[in-house]
């Protein structure tokens, strides 16, 4: 099977979209099948093997230019070539701050519009490589915001077309009047015309459902998977033979050592929630000797929350946690997991209902239990692994009553991360995500040979 799946750089930031594109991506290819992973706006960045095409559409800097610009968009060919070159991209993205969607509201309108926006030259080329070039059997878009692609896509290939669902509704949510309401009309008129639609899980299906105006029923749920090599995976038990996880000595665990460490590992920026856990870790410095605890924080930090994080610490000296607190940095895939290995209990407070969450697979497959918001995905992914705890969404105090709970039960703990670790390898590993995306593939081409006009995905809210 050929299958051109299109995804979007994050102007430099490991981003978990990225990272799960090309995850996905390399587990089809390790199965036979011939993927051409296709960047969008900037090189794609990831901490495994990168098995992205060595080129670049829609780049952003021809992008910007030719929404700012009418008249650079019949630029020569030769220097809207060099300006999509990775390197160039890869540099330029480097100096930019984080994307603001309050100021890319007419950009974003137009991009939706497809083949009628001021990009009109980036959907001509991509399609036209798609065509002459590659000959896909399938083409998989990573986002709802690159809808605009299906009916030109369709109608120039002749292929079944699918587009993911992953978090975009915070970037769309955030957009300002008038283009957030004309972005969404833009949108729901799009997703008519494609063919199947792919959620992260089913919170996501139901949501996305109603903002895109298509019955949920109808989108498929594709749970998400990691890359186990590297991970650790459950502790080695310390039980003898006929021992009941309560009878386990709790010095034989290898999370009762002192202090207790909760983790944080993701970007760091409010959507993630790295200030409610602080305030969580502050509550349960209260109740326990503070030497016992420490806070270990890594991930990518971009400059546009460089405030914010510098506010944190202040924060974090005003409560006299300076010395319980460490911050790591952005870690590489190596650096990540042997962080995860040292810490007792991994929690990201995010703010909004995260349709995702790969580090909570992550912290599971090395036999690390994780303290979630019961929003999102979190509860779903809890419940299909056993792997954590869920505490109410916004209550630093519930939180932090969580982390005691762990803190003051190490066979709890060490229970918790051994189900979580046997859940990942059997259900969410990159193999079954890639198994799962395949069925969803054959379905398609299977309607679409049956039908010489493709699938019925023309009707009114129909999407698969």
């Amino acid at each position: 099977m050929k299958v051109a799946y299109i995804t979007a750089g994050a102007a430099g930031m490991y981003c978990g979209s990225c990272l799960h594109d090309n995850t996905l991506a390399a587990a089809l290819m390790a199965k036979g099948h011939e993927v051409a992973l296709i960047p969008t706006y900037t090189p794609t960045r990831t901490d495994e093997e990168d098995v992205s095409i060595d080129r670049v559409f829609y780049g952003a800097v021809n992008v910007f230019l030719e929404q700012k610009s009418p008249a650079f968009r019949h630029i020569p060919e030769p220097l809207h070539w060099i300006l999509d070159r990775p390197k160039l991209l890869t540099w330029i993205s480097g100096l930019s701050g984080a994307i603001d969607a309050t100021k890319l509201g007419d950009m974003t309108l137009s991009v939706a519009k497809g083949e009628t926006g001021n990009q009109q030259r980036e959907v001509k080329e991509l399609v036209s490589w798609l065509r002459d070039d590659f000959k896909p059997d399938i083409v998989h878009i990573t986002n709802s915001m690159f809808l605009g692609l299906a009916g030109p896509i369709k109608r120039e290939i002749r292929v079944p077309v699918l587009c993911s669902l992953q978090g975009e509704d915070i970037f769309l949510g955030a957009l300002s009047e008038p283009y957030k309401s004309q972005v969404h009309e833009q949108l729901r008129s799009h997703a008519r015309i494609v063919d199947g639609l792919v959620a992260t899980c089913n919170y996501y299906a139901s949501f996305m459902g109603k903002y895109l105006d298509v019955d949920p029923q109808h989108i498929h749920v594709v749970p998400l998977g990691i890359k186990l090599e590297g991970h650790q995976g459950a502790p080695p038990s310390p039980k003898s033979p006929g021992t009941t996880v309560d009878e386990v000595p709790p010095e034989s665990l290898r999370s009762t050592s002192s202090p207790f460490v909760v983790g944080y590992l993701a970007r760091i920026c409010p959507e993630k929630g790295l200030h409610r856990l602080v305030e969580a870790f502050a509550l349960l410095c209260k109740k326990v000797d503070i030497k016992d605890l420490r806070l270990h924080v890594a991930g990518y930090l971009g400059k546009r929350d460089e405030t914010y994080f510098q506010d944190i610490k202040k924060r974090v000296d005003e409560l006299g946690l300076a010395e319980v607190f460490d911050y790591a940095g952005e870690v590489n895939r190596d650096e990540k997991i042997d962080f995860l290995q040292t810490v007792d209990v991994l929690s990201v407070p995010t703010t909004y209902s995260d349709p995702k969450g790969l580090f909570v697979l992550e912290a599971l497959a090395n036999g690390t239990p994780v303290v979630q918001p019961a929003h999102g995905s979190f509860p779903e992914m809890i419940a299909a692994t056993g792997g954590g705890l869920l505490f109410e969404p916004g209550s630093t105090e519930s939180l932090a009553d969580k982390l005691e709970e762990l803190m003051r039960a190490p066979q709890y703990r060490y229970e918790l991360g051994r189900r979580g670790a046997d859940a990942v390898r059997k259900r969410f590993s990159d193999t079954a995500m890639a198994d799962a995306t395949l069925g969803v593939y054959r379905k398609w081409l299977e309607e679409s040979r049956g039908d010489a006009n493709g699938p019925a995905a023309t009707t009114k809210g129909k999407a698969t």
